[in-house]
């Protein structure tokens, strides 16, 4: 192993196990050795009254040391007096909590990768409700042991201003989605499309993969939906929408649509925005996003592509998706490990990560050699 690597250290708890262990691999490949583990052995425990504890097997101190928990992860499960519990992202943050207070004051320097922000939905206050996102993170401020926390595709990016001490790490994985969609894409569904919003609240994450898409070989335009809530009823925890209206280009009829959003949770706003789109006859429809929560289940979503509704969903396995879900032909989990291991990577080493922030030409070049690999194909 490279001097550079042997004071990185991974504490890799459960919920982040298969996405942990890849990144692992990655960073043994970078430092020279593959067969060496910067993963800490740890021991994971949940008692019979809903208590949980988290040992540390070796040593932390003087290193440098990254805590991987994904709050997200609803398939473990614990015994609470005789009753099976499903692990909330409450159970997981707490467990996090619990694991910073193990490594005490020893590390070098100790940096949190939660990449679906606890609480991230909870980012505003409407009435009488707490800032619980804030609040979270405020707490990770106060915590003298924690140096940055490192999230992906934050809901809002605001909440970080609740951190005054601490850095905040956003980052997005526009270029893997983009990368992976455009290499599997039919070359005449990329000649012609629109990045679509699903509402206002999309319409900055929208605009990031559009200025991503830059192309000579490819006509590109933007729309977006607004959506009009009731706000004096509550249904399944939301505000119901009463209005799902479109605003950009009048006639899209036979562009590739591609809807972007962070997350997919019931699905609901989706479907309408699908319907909206076939009624104004797009060829296409694609739908990217960051996380595919399907919190009522995909059953709607296999209903909708058997009908030939939509054609298919990019997202990534930053966040759990059970394996029954990954081997729907439409749904494309796209592999964010290398990416991730490249954060941890040049934090560790105190080189810049802005070129891993802020880097949209890539997606042009992949679109490039995708269009010059077809013309000499065709030329042969």
């Amino acid at each position: 192993m490279g001097c550079e690597g042997r004071k990185l250290k991974l504490i890799v708890l459960k919920s982040m196990l298969e996405l942990g262990t890849e990144v692992d691999k990655y960073l043994g490949e970078y430092y020279g050795n593959e067969n060496d583990t910067f993963i800490l052995p740890i021991k994971e425990t949940w008692f019979n009254d809903g208590h949980g504890k988290v040992e540390l097997l070796d040593s932390v101190r003087g290193q440098d040391v990254y805590i991987m928990q994904d709050i997200g992860n609803y398939s473990l499960s614990y015994e609470m007096h005789g009753f099976i519990n499903h692990t909330s992202p409450n159970d997981l943050a707490q467990q996090l909590s619990d694991t910073i207070g193990a490594c005490k004051c020893h590390t070098n320097s100790l940096s949190i990768i939660m990449p679906l922000l606890f609480a991230g939905r909870q980012h505003r206050r409407i009435g009488r409700e707490a800032l619980s996102c804030a609040k979270y993170l405020r707490e990770l401020d106060t915590d003298p042991n924690v140096k940055r926390l490192l999230t992906f595709d934050a809901h809002d990016e605001g909440v970080q201003q609740a951190m005054a001490y601490t850095e905040f790490g956003n980052f997005f994985a526009t270029n893997e989605i983009l990368e992976q969609f455009i290499n599997e894409a039919n070359i005449e569904e990329l000649k012609n499309v629109i990045f679509v919003a699903p509402d206002f609240g999309a319409a900055g994450r929208m605009n990031f993969y559009l200025n991503s898409f830059n192309s000579e070989y490819v006509t590109k335009d933007a729309g977006s939906f607004y959506k009009r809530r009731d706000y004096n009823v509550i249904k399944d925890g939301k505000n119901p929408i009463i209005e799902h209206s479109y605003s950009g280009s009048s006639n899209i009829e036979g562009v590739t649509a591609i809807v972007v959003d962070d997350m997919i949770a019931s699905g609901g706003s989706m479907f309408d925005t699908i319907d909206e789109l076939n009624r104004r006859g797009v060829s296409h429809i694609y739908i990217m996003a960051t996380y595919s929560l399907f919190t009522k289940g995909i059953d709607k979503f296999k209903e909708y592509y058997d009908n030939n509704k939509f054609d298919g969903i990019y997202t990534t396995n930053l966040s759990y998706i059970p394996e029954d879900y990954k081997k729907e032909e439409w749904l494309h989990v796209v592999d964010c490990s290398k990416f991730m291991s490249k954060i941890i990577r040049n934090l560790h080493n105190g080189q810049s990560i802005s070129q891993l922030t802020k880097d949209r030409s890539y997606p042009a070049k992949v679109l490039a050699k995708k269009f010059e690999e077809a013309k000499q194909n065709k030329g042969k």
